[in-house]
């Protein structure tokens, strides 16, 4: 089947005049990149056409009023059509992979389809129509821009078959017609008839559209944008492309020279085989491509010359601009996919990314896939660029800062191994430890619970001292100033690879893109304007002026009417926006809900804090001795499993409920909405992910008080303490099994699992309408194989779980030397999974342009900063490492560390116990000890904090001031030495500004020569001559024609031809004398 049209003028004059130019106005693609033009033209359409509830009838009877127009005056139109009709072909089921290029073309085999627009018909909806039925009433036709062989007019006109050029048949159909009497809901009728505006209005921007022969089930409009469209709209955009001048780059001389072939040499089996991938010392000029200077571009095809990602992104720029105001007055596909008109819009894949027979030419997904996503690649670098063409700069940038933060793991990840290896090696020398284990010196310890414990002897945690001295030593405090100043030397990197990223992809100088609004932000604010008009016009109506029976405005009313009226017609309309008054209902839910959130989160905690308090008291009251022994590790194993699966579920609830909160603020744009949605998110998971691990670090035990005077919970449980080792233990089992449990449950199993159940339940829905493809044995297209991919739903995932596992590298890397090593072995496996669901799973985003990864940067940045003083306040208040100090420099006798575990134990007197809480079994122990800095119960300050205790926190305070001070400095430094933009990103640049300031004076001065050679010629042909006889003036070649004048100018009619270069102005700015036109070679210059 074929859609075809009825000519323009008959279109238009089935509308209001002032409706038919709004349409016109948006439809073109010049006319939509101002913000103030596109709300000018929209309240141009509110006040032509006004809120219209019943729509679908206004509409239906002029598309019916529009079909008759077309049938009588078909035959007397002279418009810019011609006599014929083009056609959209709509292809049958006999067209297989092979006529089309496995799918990626129209059915002529020769034309891109560069954009899919998936909608589901109903299964009671036909689209076909058979030769002689009668055209339903709401028929709208519209004409293709595609160059189709024509059929029969008249047959065409009648509803007759066609044969399609890439030989399915081809039948004509009308935008989203149903076919014969059948009925269809409302909903349906209104949907079909926005689809209708929407593709009318894509043809008339010059899209070239494709259709599949479906009677129900998905179908698919293909798009297709052909060469001017393309120019024009690269133009807009600013796309800039290379050009024939190019340089060579300067090479580095003497020891750095060999220093980089050495390097290169032994990179080169780490390097993907990416074919076509430029490793010269050649790079071409690029410059924002011109209709005006196609001169200057290496134009060797015009289907190549844009690539598959241009061409995608060029169709959506003009998909989110396109508008329909006849029907929903809403633009862009967003919006329509909002809505439900279409379910969704993508472009496509470059073919399949199985290789089936090796000597066959691969295509960039299918190199992305052998070299890229695939586990057996995990030792080579990515192919950055390729990723960058393929996906866009967006995407590229985010593969590439994962790279980055990969690579600077590896040097961080062998200093915590050092870390730990020095902890391993001096375990069995460390004097506090060994202490701890000497049963000899029978430190008898105070009971760990009330009634039921009984008194115990420090040398049982013998294990526990041990263990924490493998990650709370003398290096530690080396690993944390290290990862402080690891974290600044990141983000320097990153920023100079970011630099040289923009260089290399021509991302330098450009603009940010306009946005449109988002489809929620319309609709609000659809409201609030019918709104104002309704209470307009309740006001009008009670303040009318009184009339004669005529209708006739009497007196002094009618000379105020006309005042008024000259006044507003004076008078600008204000561009109608949401304020802070529509959205303060959504701030005030915001900062409600994310409280909200803060107390369900600390609720989760205290909930665990509650579990291991209570179960320890119950296990310290078995009778199982062997079960008593272990009371504090099953705790806190399974106290931190709560912990993690607390963790998961809250994360996916706060995602949901972030994405809702910010829906509720009402943005503006999709990067408002983006960056609001990522804080809010960022806030939320932060607090959750590490809200346990700050009570461990900071709150555990400091709140539990001493013997015989302790802090009770719900009056009946004792609040925890720390462990004899200290809290830097507990803290290290903590973080390594939240972030190992969140990497590979979280950010592994769910990324697989998930995706693949969620494509086994789609594959369950469509196998109904399988099975009938089966029957009718057709093969998939590619846009079926897309379509049953999942949608592509953003980077903020992808970005968030990076950003969370940042901060338990950098936040507390003091209590877990090891977690660089994890978060090391975790992004190796996590860069080859994004990149299989980038390649596989997912449907090929829109390449969009990005000069930096946005907000990302700030929050590592941020965070950065922050771990300073997280590590500081760890070291200080978490470990023993201040104490030592204090104890080594200021009470030890011997200046060694011996008598450091006494020194910290205060003594209690067993009498002292409150009744019910003393042990049952107290024999003859009367003083029992406890770790704490106290006054002994035989000082006449008992029980008071002693003057170690305040030498201490003295101590602990005076070191997170300088270590913090410390580190900033460093920190600045290191900012301050690398600079920002490399030295040779510097010197190209300049030296491309300089090539490019050149190359346009060159051609200034071809201009100049042109014109001097003018003149010498019309001095010899002419000579004494001023008058310009008629009939003897010079052809000028049209906007778009080809020059030279000759055979090309000729093919340039159709539009497809290069856009000629605008020398001059006039000839007549520098004389009046004009040579007659020759048919010699003399006369054959370029047109100016």
């Amino acid at each position: 089947m074929a859609l075809r049209r009825s000519p323009p003028s008959t279109f238009a004059e089935s509308w209001t005049n002032g409706a038919a130019r709004v349409s016109t106005v948006l439809s073109e693609s010049s006319s939509i990149h101002s913000d103030a033009l596109y709300h000018v033209t929209r309240d141009m359409s509110y006040s032509i056409l006004g809120p219209q509830p019943e729509k679908e009838e206004v509409w239906a009877e002029e598309s019916q009023s529009l079909l008759t127009k077309g049938e009588n005056n078909e035959m007397h139109n002279s418009m810019q059509t011609s006599t014929s009709e083009d056609k959209i072909p709509v292809v049958g089921p006999t067209s297989s992979p092979q006529c089309n290029k496995e799918g990626l073309y129209f059915s002529d085999g020769r034309r891109k389809v560069d954009y899919v627009l998936v909608f589901h018909q109903r299964r009671h909806s036909s689209i076909r129509s058979p030769a002689g039925t009668s055209v339903s009433h709401d028929r709208l036709s519209i004409v293709s821009n595609g160059n189709f062989r024509q059929s029969v007019g008249s047959h065409s006109a009648a509803g007759l078959g066609g044969e399609a050029p890439g030989g399915g048949n081809v039948d004509e159909m009308e935008l989203g017609f149903a076919g014969g009497n059948e009925p269809t809901e409302p909903a349906d009728h209104e949907m079909r008839l926005i689809r209708q505006e929407f593709e009318a209005n894509l043809l008339e921007a010059g899209l070239e559209i494709e259709r599949d022969r479906e009677a129900h089930g998905p179908s698919f409009t293909r798009l297709h944008a052909p060469w001017p469209v393309l120019c024009r709209e690269a133009e807009f955009l600013k796309i800039k492309v290379p050009t024939k001048t190019s340089y060579e780059l300067k090479e580095e001389s003497g020891f750095g020279s060999s220093m980089s072939n050495v390097w290169r040499k032994l990179n080169q089996p780490f390097q993907p085989k990416v074919p076509q991938q430029d490793h010269g010392r050649t790079k071409f000029l690029s410059h924002c491509f011109s209709r005006d200077k196609l001169n200057m571009y290496n134009i060797t095809s015009k289907d190549t010359f844009f690539d598959n990602a241009t061409r995608g992104r060029v169709v959506y720029e003009i998909l989110r601009r396109t508008v329909c105001v006849r029907t929903c007055q809403t633009i862009g596909i967003s919006t329509l996919i909002a809505k439900g008109v279409y379910d969704a819009a993508f472009p496509l894949h470059d073919g399949d990314y199985t290789v089936v027979e090796q000597d066959e030419e691969r295509n960039d997904r299918q190199v992305l896939h052998e070299e890229w996503a695939r586990y057996s690649a995990f030792y080579k670098y990515q192919p950055i660029d390729l990723v960058r063409k393929y996906f866009g700069e967006k995407i590229g940038l985010y593969f590439a800062w994962l790279g980055v933060y990969t690579q600077l793991l590896i040097p961080a990840s062998i200093v915590g191994i050092i870390v730990f290896g020095y902890g391993v090696a001096t375990v069995d020398t460390n004097i506090p430890s060994l202490e701890m284990c000497d049963e000899r010196l029978n430190f008898t310890m105070c009971p760990l619970c009330d009634g039921a414990c009984d008194f115990w002897q420090l040398s049982t945690a013998c294990g526990t001292a041990r263990a924490s001295h493998l990650f709370d030593n003398p290096a530690t405090v080396f690993f944390a100033i290290f990862m402080s100043l690891w974290a600044v030397l990141f983000l320097e990197h990153w920023k100079r690879r970011q630099i040289s990223l923009s260089f290399s992809w021509d991302l330098t100088g450009i603009e940010e893109d306009e946005e449109h609004p988002r489809p929620r932000y319309e609709t609000i604010l659809l409201k609030k304007r019918q709104r104002k008009q309704k209470n307009k016009k309740q006001k009008k109506k009670k303040s009318e002026p009184d009339k004669r029976e005529d209708g006739t405005v009497t007196g002094k009313d009618r000379w105020r009417q006309k005042l008024l009226s000259a006044m507003a017609a004076g008078v600008p309309t204000a561009i109608d926006k949401l304020t802070w008054k529509d959205r303060l209902p959504g701030y005030c839910i915001n900062v409600s809900s994310i409280l909200f959130m803060f107390g369900l989160t600390f609720s989760a905690v205290f909930g665990v804090i509650v579990y291991r308090i209570a179960v320890s008291a119950l296990m310290a009251m078995s009778p199982d001795p062997e079960t008593k022994s272990n009371v504090r590790v099953t705790v806190t194993a399974t106290a931190v499993i709560i912990n993690l699966v607390v963790i998961l579920i809250l994360d996916e609830i706060y995602g949901a409920v972030a994405v809702w909160l910010t829906e509720l603020e009402i943005p503006k744009t999709e990067t408002n909405f983006e960056e609001r949605l990522i804080l809010k998110a960022f806030l939320l998971k932060f607090m959750n992910a590490y809200a346990p691990i700050f009570y461990v670090a900071f709150f555990k035990g400091r709140f539990a008080g001493r013997p015989g005077n302790y802090v009770y919970v719900f009056n009946d449980y004792r609040m925890e303490e720390c462990a004899p080792g200290g809290c830097l233990i507990e803290l290290c089992i903590q973080l390594s099994i939240i972030m190992l449990g969140k990497q590979l449950i979280q950010n592994n199993i769910f990324e697989i699992g998930i995706p693949k159940l969620k494509k086994l339940v789609r594959a369950l829905k469509n196998k109904g309408s399988a099975e009938e493809e089966r029957d009718e044995e057709r093969p998939p297209q590619q846009w079926n194989l897309d379509h049953a991919l999942a949608p592509f739903e953003g980077l903020t995932p992808e970005y968030m779980e990076m950003i969370i596992q940042f901060g338990f590298v950098s936040l507390f890397v003091a209590s877990f030397p090891l977690a660089p090593l994890f978060a090391l072995l975790n992004n190796v496996i996590e860069i080859r999974l994004d990149a299989k669901k980038f390649v596989t799973e997912l449907r090929r985003p829109v390449a969009i342009r990005a000069k930096d990864i946005g907000i990302w940067y700030n929050i590592l940045s941020g965070m950065g900063k922050f771990s300073v003083i997280i590590n500081a306040f760890v070291i200080s208040f978490t470990s023993d490492f201040i104490p030592r100090l204090v104890y080594q420099y200021m009470y030890s006798q011997s200046g060694t560390m011996h008598g450091f575990i006494d020194h910290t134990l205060s003594y209690f007197n067993v009498s002292s116990l409150k009744p019910g809480t003393a042990p049952q079994n107290s024999g003859d122990i009367t003083v029992c000890r406890y770790k704490d800095y106290r006054e002994p119960p035989w000082s006449p300050d008992a029980y008071q904090f002693s003057k170690h205790y305040w030498c201490v926190l003295a101590a602990r305070l005076a070191f997170v001031i300088l270590f913090q001070n410390l580190v900033m400095f460093l920190s600045l430094v290191v900012a301050w030495v690398i600079p920002d933009v490399p030295k040779t990103i510097v010197e190209q640049l300049k030296r491309e500004k300089k090539l490019l300031v050149d190359v346009f004076l060159r051609e200034e001065k071809e201009k100049f020569q042109l014109i001097q050679s003018l003149f010498a010629k019309d001095t010899t042909l002419q000579p004494g001559s001023h008058v310009l006889h008629p009939g003897q003036g010079l052809s000028i070649p049209g906007r778009y024609s080809t020059l030279p004048p000759g055979p090309t100018q000729a093919s340039a009619g159709d539009g497809g031809g290069p856009r000629a270069r605008c020398r001059a102005a006039s000839f007549s700015q520098f004389s009046r004398k004009i040579p007659p036109l020759n048919e010699n070679e003399n006369s054959k210059h370029t047109a100016v």
